[in-house]
């Protein structure tokens, strides 16, 4: 310190004291100014350079984004039912952050409910995330006993989850999605972004406490719920494919099968049906989903002799009355090379006509037709029906089949190919190579997609029938069509002839080509057709694997033909008999060949009630696990087809479901789809049986029931003005 009283020293002097302290005072002068200069500039990095930055971070302390999440589109029949919409589950997440030393008790709580380990929540708890899902898509009432709000942390979220009102009817064509409503398979996936839509999200405020409010001067984006599908499938249709083959693959004994239906004029899928079916309300096994109809190829065996006729007869080699030699069931063919091959026929045939030998199904005579078409013609005439190409139907994963390039031929490829083998084809695009010849020659892409509705049910868009190309001249397709008549009236397809409607159709039998070799004893069975032959409304294939009893396509796949025909042309109204002038058997069959009067099995036990229905040719559902039949429908002295099913309500859930604060709405009246949304809206499931209006249901309008509980509702077509389809 500075004192006046001292003696100077001499002049520019300064004591040692006075320098180190002068120094010290330096240092710390220059380091307050370091100081000051980090401060300011780490000032202007945060709050200049790097604002963005932290604005953001500071966001996250006292705002939350909360997502909005859109409504998945519905699925339509061609007619309106609806066989897929959404139902509200509820969800259970979790921050393990904040539930900390809470996660024992959460996990008892939780574990009360349903049934889980305690240890199962605690391992989820147990994690260095900030977000986890303890439970997904509970029902209503089950999400109700968690005592969520007692619980830090733990936030609770309802969630839409897709309700397929079928189960297993068109499971492989629908589709199924994943547990984020997000689709896998069939048109859910093929048109998620259309169907899926897109969420939208609202910015919620914290408080000190972490609870979220919304605030008015945060933006928020509106979901946009997912547009809806009106399929051309025909529920009707659907459900006649699924119970025919079914039944078929328990009278044949064999491993799979599927039927799919075309409208020829349209190329309007009308029904698609794969067995095993799948539920797509409980999926047990993923594999089920596959479409086989459009992902597998078969080698067709002699539903592709449609090709070699087609080609013989546009290229004017053969005609209809022309005379071949069937080598009484065993041809002898030496090739180059001092090659012999034999091919056989199941009928030993000598002197035939063209038509003759396509309704025995002659390999022999199509092999020696094949020689007089030729590769090249042969190979094209195969390409313009659309084999060895996808046809573009809106699924996923298509096959294109196999077809091989000419240049790839062996020796026996040509005669071989003639009558279905060596070539890969797809059910789906046999189909279609039926439809050209029913269509006058004309090859129309198949669809599965009629429109396309926005959320308010307005019309976006819509597909319009396409044609590919006209495939063989009309005259062409008239007398193919006329050879595929006499497989049916006199030939290898006897079996499905209808009185008083004219069938064309074609058997076919082929052996599995399994691990690079022919399996022994192992066969695909087909039949395919379409009526009424003069004006074509529908072309049906069934197609059976490995069927154990009667292999061949006559005997395996042609009655489920048969039977979903005779279905189709006697019940509802949906087909007109057609008679042709000629025709002389009756329009109709008698009623006691066609249809059966349903016997009354109320107040029986379910066991004795089945029983009673197999004697009388019916098949039956029962509905509930209850041991004695309450209801049944349809009612009994109804008159139904033959093998039609009756469904039986047992007593089941009398004194257990009933016992609720909500009431059964009255639906009998409504029409599916408004049953299915009021049922909805008021948090029941649903079970549907039928299709049309509800004519009954079950439990009771006025019964008090549980927020969640089934209700299942039985249906019936309106009655029809007309006899025609579409």
């Amino acid at each position: 310190m500075w004192n006046p009283f001292k003696k100077k020293t001499e002049a520019g002097q300064e004591t040692p004291q006075q320098k180190d302290y002068n120094n010290r005072l330096l240092m710390v002068k220059i380091c307050f100014l370091l100081i000051f200069l980090g401060a300011g500039t780490r000032l202007v990095q945060i709050q200049v350079i790097e604002a963005g930055k932290f604005q953001e971070i500071a966001k996250k302390q006292y705002e939350a984004k909360v997502p909005l999440v859109a409504q998945r589109g519905n699925i339509y029949d061609r007619n309106g039912n609806v066989l897929v919409t959404n139902s509200l589950f509820t969800s259970f997440a979790a921050d393990p952050a904040i539930a900390g030393e809470h996660a024992k008790f959460i996990a008892k709580e939780f574990s009360k409910v349903t049934g889980k380990p305690e240890r199962e929540y605690l391992q989820k708890l147990q994690t260095d995330r900030r977000f986890v899902y303890l439970e997904r898509h509970m029902l209503p009432d089950v999400a109700e006993q968690i005592p969520f709000k007692k619980m830090p942390g733990v936030v609770k979220a309802n969630e839409p989850m897709r309700l397929y009102h079928y189960d297993e009817l068109a499971g492989q064509v629908l589709g199924a999605t994943n547990i984020d409503n997000a689709g896998v398979s069939g048109i859910e996936q093929q048109f998620n972004p259309v169907l899926r839509g897109r969420d939208g999200y609202v910015i919620m405020q914290k408080d000190g406490l972490g609870r979220t409010r919304p605030s008015v001067e945060y933006p928020r984006e509106e979901a946009v719920n997912g547009h809806s599908l009106e399929l051309t499938i025909d529920l009707q249709l659907q459900s006649i494919a699924e119970e025919e083959l079914k039944k078929g693959i328990a009278r044949a004994q064999a491993d799979a099968g599927l039927v799919v239906m075309l409208r020829p004029q349209t190329g309007e899928v009308l029904a698609m049906a794969n067995y095993p079916h799948v539920n797509l309300n409980k999926i047990d096994n993923a594999d089920a989903l596959k479409n086989r109809v459009v992902s597998d190829m078969y080698e067709p065996g002699s539903v592709f002799k449609i090709v070699t006729a087609s080609a013989a007869l546009q290229n004017e080699l053969v005609t209809l009355d022309k005379k071949f030699y069937g080598e009484n069931g065993k041809y002898k063919i030496e090739y180059p090379g001092k090659k012999i091959r034999y091919i056989n026929d199941t009928h030993a045939l000598r002197d035939v006509t063209f038509l003759e030998a396509m309704a025995y199904s002659s390999n022999i005579v199509m092999a020696k037709v094949s020689d007089l078409i030729g590769p090249e013609k042969l190979y094209t005439k195969a390409r313009d029906f659309g084999f060895g190409m996808s046809t573009g139907i809106e699924l996923p994963a298509e096959s294109n089949g196999q077809l091989k390039k000419t240049s790839e031929w062996s020796l026996t490829s040509l005669n071989s190919i003639a009558y279905g083998y060596e070539v890969g084809v797809t059910p789906l695009q046999l189909v279609c190579a039926y439809s050209a010849i029913a269509n006058d020659g004309v090859l129309m892409r198949p669809y599965l997609v009629k429109r396309e509705m926005d959320e308010n049910g307005i019309e976006v868009s819509s597909t319009q029938p396409e044609m590919i190309r006209r495939v063989v001249p009309k005259d062409v397709s008239e007398k193919v069509k006329q050879m595929f008549e006499g497989v049916v009236e006199f030939g290898t397809g006897s079996s499905v002839k209808i009185p008083g409607v004219m069938i064309a159709g074609k058997t076919g039998t082929s052996r599995k080509y399994v691990d690079g070799k022919y399996e022994e004893g192992s066969y695909n069975a087909s039949f395919i057709g379409f009526f009424p032959a003069e004006k074509p409304e529908i072309v049906c294939l069934v197609i059976m694997e490995k069927p154990k009893v009667g292999y061949t396509g006559a005997v395996a796949s042609a009655p489920i033909f048969k039977g979903i025909a005779e279905r189709i042309i006697h019940n509802n109204g949906l087909i007109a008999t057609t008679v042709t002038a000629d025709q002389k058997t009756p329009a109709t069959p008698t009623q006691n060949e066609a249809t059966v009067s349903i016997p009354n099995v109320t107040d029986r036990d379910v066991e004795d009630a089945i029983e009673i229905l197999k004697k009388n040719g019916l098949a039956a559902k029962v509905i509930g696990n209850g041991g004695e039949v309450v209801r049944q429908y349809p009612q009994s002295t109804s008159k139904v087809e033959r093998g039609s099913i009756v469904q039986l309500m047992t007593n089941e859930n009398e004194g257990t479901v009933i016992a609720g604060s909500t009431s059964v709405p009255e639906l009998r009246g409504m029409s599916v789809r408004r049953a299915v949304n009021k049922l909805a809206a008021e948090q029941y499931a649903v079970a549907i049986v039928g299709t049309g209006i509800v004519v009954n249901q079950f439990p009771n309008p006025g019964s008090a029931l549980k927020s969640g509980a089934k209700v299942t509702i039985i249906c019936e077509p309106k009655a029809l003005s007309t006899a025609q389809l579409y």
